[in-house]
């Protein structure tokens, strides 16, 4: 035995390794679990999207389900729910779903707070805002393929933004949805994205963010650079990766994945059975909640926005759905290169000692809500005009109040 462990250890030279990288240090500090929920979340989403896949048919030709025609990616996803632990893994691919977008924004909250996006993690924070936008699309391309007419209304929605965006919107609108939405090659095309595409995307993804992450070692507190063992911030200060936090993450993914799964027993999630293959009809349907705030957004924009901007047409669905979202990105992008540092910072800053920049975090964290309440208005019985000055009003409060109660303290 031995010999054989010799023989291996020569060739891949695995003790090296191990010093090298499996006794890197983990900072302990709670918040850094929102990356590994993350992770834990999309691989929970591969595994049984593999099991979904084997069973769903990509297309909307009429197929015969109990005696009714229906498209065919409608009656095969009826037809998962009805085999063994169909409808559970269905439900714990939908909840893990929502798990990965939820964690992926709080951390990159962690990390817009701490200010951990200045040098020399500025390439980090662009692929973590690449990342984010990824998952966005992949929960979008799944969105269509139970093909019900929740999922065909809500995808409806994407369509038209898509079409709307200026001098190329009908380029795009093609490209994606192969045609006028909804067309025979959209379910087809989105599958392919789905299943293919984005998956890949996002593992290139998460896979330079953590090589990256590794190479320049996670920010930590900046008390730890007063202790002795930190060098003056050169060491980092933690549990080493194996076996201490390997255990911990191994235990942490068994519980997220218990919860997941509880919560997928107890709670439906989007029943087609209710809802029906698409009809004629446009019934009102709000999308899951990390799309409600560009749908409350186009709620309070008068339909009948339209004018012409140097041979593009701009539209409602150009305002709330391309221009205000693409603006946040554009800050956010441009967030390191404003906000920088001439030195590299390896520590997390306190949101306590960056007035402004807490400020202006809690204003765009208090304007989302608003506009998620805005896609209820119909349920308030408030009109647009009402809302906006509910929105504007909170919105100031969002930036006035903790700039204040922190002393208006300048970055």
């Amino acid at each position: 035995m031995n010999r054989v462990g010799e023989w291996i250890e020569k060739r891949l030279e695995l003790e090296k390794f191990s010093r090298r990288y499996l006794r890197k240090a983990f900072p302990t500090h709670p918040t850094f679990l929102f990356g590994e929920m993350a992770l834990f979340s999309f691989i929970i989403l591969v595994v049984t999207g593999i099991f979904l896949g084997l069973s769903y048919e990509p297309s909307v030709r009429e197929v015969d389900l109990f005696g009714r025609f229906v498209p065919a990616a409608y009656a095969s996803v009826v037809k998962i729910d009805l085999t063994a632990f169909g409808l559970v893994t269905r439900r714990v691919h939908h909840w893990a779903a929502m798990l990965m977008i939820a964690s992926v924004l709080l951390h990159l909250m962690r990390v817009y707070f701490t200010g951990c996006y200045k040098n020399p993690r500025e390439i980090n924070w662009l692929i973590g805002l690449v990342l984010f936008g990824a998952t966005f699309f992949a929960s979008f391309t799944g969105y269509l393929l139970p093909y019900s007419e929740f999922s065909v209304t809500a995808t409806s929605i994407g369509y038209y933004i898509a079409k709307s965006v200026p001098w190329i919107g009908d380029w795009i609108s093609r490209l994606l949805f192969g045609g006028t939405f909804p067309a025979e090659e959209t379910i087809p095309r989105f599958f392919f994205m789905h299943v293919m595409l984005v998956p890949f995307l996002l593992m290139v993804l998460i896979g330079s963010h953590m090589v990256i992450l590794v190479k320049q070692k996670h920010a930590e507190p900046r008390h730890n650079l007063s202790r002795p063992e930190s060098e003056g911030g050169k060491r980092l200060i933690g549990i080493p990766l194996w076996p201490n936090q390997a255990l911990i993450s191994l235990a942490f993914f068994f519980f997220m994945a218990f919860v997941i799964f509880l919560v997928a027993v107890l709670l439906p999630a989007n029943p087609i059975e209710k809802y029906g293959p698409p009809s004629a009809e446009t019934p009102v349907m709000r999308p899951d909640w990390y799309f409600l705030a560009i749908y409350g957004l186009l709620k309070l924009i008068p339909g009948t926005l339209q004018f012409d901007l140097l041979g593009a047409k701009i539209t409602s669905e150009t305002v709330g759905g391309v221009l205000f979202p693409g603006l946040a990105i554009l800050l956010l992008v441009a967030l390191p290169f404003i906000d920088r540092a001439s030195e590299p910072r390896y520590y997390m800053e306190s949101p306590a000692e960056h007035a402004f920049r807490t400020s202006i975090g809690v204003m765009g964290i208090l304007l989302s809500i608003m506009l998620v309440l805005s896609g209820y208005i119909d349920v308030f019985g408030a009109s647009p005009a009402k809302m906006w000055i509910y929105v504007i009003i909170v919105t100031i409060i969002g930036f006035v109040s903790p700039y204040l109660f922190l002393g208006g303290r300048k970055t």
